[in-house]
C-alpha cells in the first residue's frame, strides 16, 4: 500500500505534518479529514524519492532509545495477543510519535504484506535497528518466537540505555565544575589582576614577591596572546581528534583507555557487560554462536577486546571452547571467564552471562558513584588551591604598600 507524506492543519489552527498510508490520494485526503486535519499538501512518498534518485532512498536519522524500546513492547503485546504481524505492525505505527520510526515501521507493514520477511524490511533502517536487531528479529521469526525475542531486545536495549546514562549523568558534574573553574580563573587573569597592575604601577618603590610577578606575567600573555592560548588548544584538540580516528590512533588510544588510572577499569567493567549481556541476548534469542560472536565484538566498543572476542571466535571453529581463548587474551576479569566455563559444561551459558552483565552492572554504578564522590571534592580543593595562590599573590603587595604608605 502506497505511504503519503502530507502538511495540513488541525480543528486548531496548529500545523501538522507525517505520514499515512492508503489506496491512494483520494483515500489518504478522506482519512486524515476523518481525523480533522485539513490538508494543504499532500504527495507520494515513493514516488517522490523514486523521481529524485531512481532507487527508492531511506531516510537518515537516529531515534532515541526509549522510543525504540517503546515501539517494540508494544509489538511484543500485540503479538503475544495473536493479533498477525501485519495488523500489529499497522496499530503501532499509529501509536509511534516519532515521525522517522513510523515512517520505518509503515514501509514494513507495506513490505512484510507484500510477502517480504520483517528482518529484511528492518534492514532498509540502519540507522534505527542495529545488527543485534535484525538477528535477534530474523532469529524469532525462524523459530516462531518473535513476540518472547521482542520483549527480551526491549529489556536489553533499556537496561543498555541505563547503564550509558548513569556513565554520563555521573561524570557531568565533575566536568561542570571543572569548566566552571576554568571561566573563573580566566576571570581573574583578564580581568581582575591587570586593574590591580595598575595600582601596584602607581608605588614604583614596590617590590613585588616572585609569585605575584610570575602570576602578573602569566596574566599578561593570557590578556595580550588570548588568540594563540585558544588556538592551541583547539589545534591540539583537532590533532588528537585526527590521531585518535585513524587505524593505529584508534588502536592505541582503546588500548590506553584501558589502563588509565581510576577510569580504566571502569572502562573494561562497561566493556565486559556490554560483551556478556549482549551475548546473552544472542543466544538466548536462538542466534548461533559464530555470528553472535561477530556481531558482539563490534559492541565492546574497544579494538583490544574485539580482538580478544574474535581470536575466541576462530578458536571456537577450530572446536575450542569459548573461555580458553578469553582467558588467553589476559583482557577478560577472572571472574568473566570462570563464569563462561561453568555455563559451557553445564549447557547454561545464556544464564551465566546474564549474572555476570548483572553483576558488572552494580561494580559499575558503585565505581561511578565512587569516582563521582572523590572527584567532586577534588576539582573543589584544586580550585581552592589555585584562587588561594592567586589571592596571595595579590594580597602580599597590597599589604605592603599599605606599610609604605603608613
Amino acid at each position: 500500500m502506497p505511504v503519503f507524506e502530507y502538511k495540513g492543519l488541525d480543528r486548531a489552527g496548529r500545523n501538522k505534518k507525517g505520514i499515512i498510508d492508503a489506496e491512494n490520494i483520494r483515500t489518504a485526503r478522506l482519512k486524515l479529514k476523518k481525523e480533522g486535519i485539513f490538508v494543504t499538501d499532500i504527495k507520494n512518498k515513493q514516488k517522490s524519492h523514486q523521481s529524485s534518485g531512481g532507487a527508492r532512498k531511506i531516510s537518515s536519522g537516529t531515534v532515541p532509545i526509549r522510543d525504540l524500546s517503546m515501539m517494540v513492547r508494544q509489538l511484543a503485546t500485540l503479538l503475544k495477543a495473536k493479533i498477525p504481524l501485519v495488523d500489529s505492525l499497522s496499530a503501532v505505527a499509529d501509536q509511534v510519535d516519532h515521525p522517522l520510526l513510523r515512517e520505518s515501521l509503515s514501509e514494513s507493514k507495506n513490505l512484510v504484506n507484500e510477502g517480504s520477511t520483517f528482518c529484511k524490511t528492518l534492514e532498509r533502517y540502519p540507522k534505527i535497528y542495529n545488527k543485534i536487531f535484525i538477528s535477534m528479529v530474523d532469529a524469532g521469526e525462524a523459530s516462531g518466537t518473535l513476540d518472547t525475542i521482542l520483549v527480551r531486545l526491549a529489556e536489553f536495549t533499556e537496561a543498555q540505555d541505563q547503564l550509558t546514562s548513569k556513565v554520563r549523568s555521573a561524570l557531568m558534574y565533575p566536568i561542570i565544575m571543572m569548566v566552571i573553574t576554568v571561566i573563573l580563573l580566566m576571570g581573574l587573569f583578564i580581568f581582575v589582576i591587570p586593574q590591580m597592575v595598575t595600582v601596584f604601577e602607581s608605588a614604583p618603590e614596590l617590590q613585588l614577591p616572585w609569585i605575584s610577578t610570575v602570576i602578573i606575567d602569566l596574566s599578561g600573555f593570557m590578556v595580550n596572546y588570548w588568540y594563540l592560548i585558544i588556538g592551541f588548544f583547539i589545534g591540539l584538540y583537532f590533532i588528537f581528534l585526527n590521531w585518535k580516528n585513524s587505524p593505529s590512533g584508534s588502536r592505541q588510544w582503546d588500548a590506553i583507555s584501558l589502563k588509565f588510572p581510576m577510569f580504566g577499569p571502569m572502562v573494561r567493567m562497561v566493556a565486559v557487560s556490554r560483551f556478556t549481556r549482549t551475548l546473552a541476548t544472542l543466544l538466548t534469542g536462538g542466534v548461533p554462536m559464530l555470528q553472535a560472536l561477530d556481531i558482539v565484538k563490534n559492541v565492546v566498543n574497544n579494538a583490544i577486546l574485539a580482538d580478544a572476542i574474535e581470536e575466541a571466535r576462530n578458536n571456537i571453529t577450530e572446536g575450542e571452547n569459548i573461555a580458553t581463548p578469553l582467558k588467553r587474551s589476559g583482557q577478560f576479569p577472572p571472574i568473566v571467564i570462570h563464569m563462561v566455563n561453568i555455563g559451557e559444561k553445564t549447557g547454561d551459558l545464556e544464564n551465566m552471562l546474564i549474572q555476570v552483565s548483572d553483576a558488572y552492572d552494580f561494580q559499575v554504578k558503585n565505581k561511578v558513584d565512587g569516582l563521582t564522590n572523590i572527584m567532586g571534592p577534588v576539582v573543589i580543593v584544586v580550585m581552592g588551591i589555585v584562587i588561594a595562590i592567586i589571592v596571595f599573590a595579590i594580597m602580599v603587595p597590597m599589604f605592603e604598600m599599605q606599610n609604605i604608605g603608613g
